[in-house]
């Protein structure tokens, strides 16, 4: 049988409760698997239940409302940096109404079920014979000597259709996509995109852009109305997941994605069909396959919180990245600093690209990736939270942890971040609970990656600072492994944001910078007065410049040609603003190009 629901929140606070609690913050509700304590723990949100006394009289219970057919029970120490905390071996009882309860038995008398040996790794315990009833009971037997009873659980069992129950009917949560909701490893993976290919071959390629440190190759696949090539004028999109391999519910999301959007297609969905003629769509469903096979091996409720999250040589792909921010601020802070940091496109340090420096083999992958192609806007999607992450992911003060610390483009990140919440059927619901510690509602189900924790290196700061391209970090859920039975649910909570976000990439200003004959000028700068963020031309000269509503001063200049600057409006409607340069030649540019033609060098202004 499934999970019932602890780690996912489907068990609400009220469902649980205990004989006693140390204290409101280790109370039953904190008995959830794989829930996280607070920075500071002694908080209202710590890493267990802890019962007030340790005695064998002590229990924590789980109601499920209804009749269920019980068949296994997964328990876990008490998540903790300072104290170690856990139970050794436990009683499982059952009842109907509460009071009157029954041990699991066998032929001996009361099953002991041997618990923990340390606070971390998940233990599945399986009844001798499933158990049905509405509530069911964990009284703690005996615990590791210097500490006390704690634990985190989740309950395996099948509820029984019960056509009166009205909890039973509001929760259910069905979808009508007919999709492959399954967990898929790395050989199944490539063969539904391979299907998905088959059946969409006109608009979807499979690619890779490298391969892992063992060897697998990191397979991404194009939807676009003319895949495999970079058409002038179209923005392009990516979608990346399974940065750490354990949070494996972004990779099953963007799978569901490809089959949702080739099927609609066919279909002629009108909104689907627009999107894949105006955009070029990328999705990498797997970053890390190493990681997420170490966890697919453990299975979805036994692997932890941390199995598999890094790379096969131990590191963390998401804050891997070159620390950018860093360089930036320093040429910023000193104003008569020799080296002049440009505020976009900073060039990546040498200490970075040497070969002893401590980087992935995947990160390098996917920075030569994000170099060559134009990406506008990006999400990765990751687990363990309900949020939208949007940069700077690192505070600019040397003495804080967190603190607010928002990029030129502040209001545009923030708009974008909230276009995902808003849409997400949960992020934004103010009834929900937090995850874990941290309650994401004062900002809609969206946060300053800074102000939640700092990090240097991370995807999202240096996208930004490195290429043009604006990328956030979706939270996708509070369970990052989350049972095969819970994918049709979790696809219906994202499936209008993955799309919403999407369509994001045609907000804001477009255009094509061309010299007097016609023919687009790459690599020149595209500046909007009063935003200290600049972007650059692509190789035919295309731009995209994502701004909210209003009405902007653009200015253009590349080198050897005149810079120029007109007014562009951006709308409330959809669709990027066209806005055009056509740009000449500097006098000096003309005179330096006739010089060429004829053989001639022109002097050195000094001596002329």
């Amino acid at each position: 049988c499934p999970p019932l629901g602890l780690e996912t929140l489907k068990i609400t606070d009220f469902q649980l409760h205990a004989s006693t609690a140390k204290r409101y913050g280790l109370g039953a509700h904190r008995g959830r698997l794989n829930i996280q304590a607070g920075v500071n723990e002694n908080d209202f949100y710590d890493g267990a239940w802890c019962a007030g006394r340790n005695d064998p009289y002590q229990w924590i219970e789980v109601d499920a409302r209804r009749l269920t057919k019980f068949t296994g029970v997964i328990t876990q120490g008490r998540n903790s940096l300072w104290s170690s905390n856990w139970v050794t071996s436990y009683r499982v009882l059952v009842s109907n109404d509460s009071h009157a309860w029954t041990a699991v038995r066998n032929e001996s008398g009361d099953v002991i079920f041997e618990g923990n040996s340390e606070k971390e790794i998940p233990v599945l315990n399986m009844l001798p014979v499933p158990l049905v009833a509405r509530y069911i009971r964990i009284n703690p037997r005996s615990w590791f000597e210097e500490g006390s009873i704690c634990l985190r659980l989740e309950i395996l069992g099948c509820p029984l259709p019960d056509p009166n129950n009205y909890y039973h009917r509001r929760n259910e949560m069905t979808t009508t996509d007919n999709l492959d909701f399954k967990h898929h490893n790395y050989k199944e993976m490539r063969q539904l995109m391979k299907t998905v290919n088959k059946m969409c071959p006109n608009i979807t390629r499979i690619y890779n852009i490298g391969k892992s440190n063992q060897g697998l190759k990191l397979y991404a696949v194009e939807i676009s109305d003319n895949p495999g090539e970079h058409e002038v004028g179209e923005p392009e999109f990516h979608y990346i997941a399974g940065a750490h391999g354990n949070e494996v519910l972004g990779r099953e999301l963007i799978l569901l994605l490809m089959q949702f959007m080739c099927q609609e297609y066919l279909a002629g969905n009108p909104r689907i069909v627009h999107l894949i003629q105006d955009t070029r769509i990328h999705l990498l469903p797997s970053v890390n396959p190493d990681g997420y096979d170490k966890a697919y091996k453990a299975g979805s409720e036994l692997g932890g919180w941390s199995l598999g999250r890094w790379t096969q040589d131990g590191i963390d792909i998401n804050n891997n990245f070159p620390d950018l921010n860093s360089l930036l601020w320093e040429s910023e802070d000193q104003k008569k600093s020799k080296r002049k940091v440009p505020n976009h496109h900073i060039p990546i340090p040498d200490w970075y690209l040497s070969e002893n420096a401590t980087v992935a083999v995947e990160t390098r992958a996917i920075i030569a990736w994000m170099e060559k192609i134009p990406f506008v806007l990006g999400g990765n999607l990751q687990g363990g939270e309900l949020v939208v992450a949007y940069p700077y992911d690192m505070v600019r003060s040397m003495w804080k942890t967190q603190d607010y610390t928002p990029t030129p483009d502040d209001h545009v990140f923030r708009w974008l971040a909230y276009s995902y919440a808003s849409t997400h059927r949960l992020m934004t619901d103010a009834r929900r609970r937090a995850c874990h510690t941290e309650d994401f509602q004062k900002e809609d189900g969206t946060v300053n990656g800074a102000s939640w924790h700092t990090v240097a290196g991370s995807i999202n700061d240096f996208s930004y600072l490195h290429t043009n391209c604006f990328e956030l970090s979706i939270y996708v859920g509070c369970d990052k492994y989350p049972h095969e039975s819970e994918l049709p649910e979790e696809w219906e909570n994202n499936r209008e944001s993955l799309i919403v976000f999407m369509e994001q990439v045609h907000r804001g200003i477009k255009g094509i910078v061309k010299d007097v004959h016609g023919k687009g000028i790459p690599n020149a700068v595209i500046s909007v007065e009063g935003v200290n963020h600049d972007i650059r031309t692509g190789a035919d000269g295309d731009y995209w410049r994502l701004l909210n509503p209003g009405e902007y001063v653009v200015g253009v200049k590349a080198e050897g040609y005149t810079a120029a600057t007109k007014t562009c409006e951006v709308g409330y409607d959809m669709g990027a603003t066209q806005c055009d340069f056509t740009i000449s030649k500097t006098n000096l540019a003309r005179i330096k190009e006739i010089m060429r033609k004829f053989g001639k060098q022109p002097l050195s202004l000094s001596a002329r």
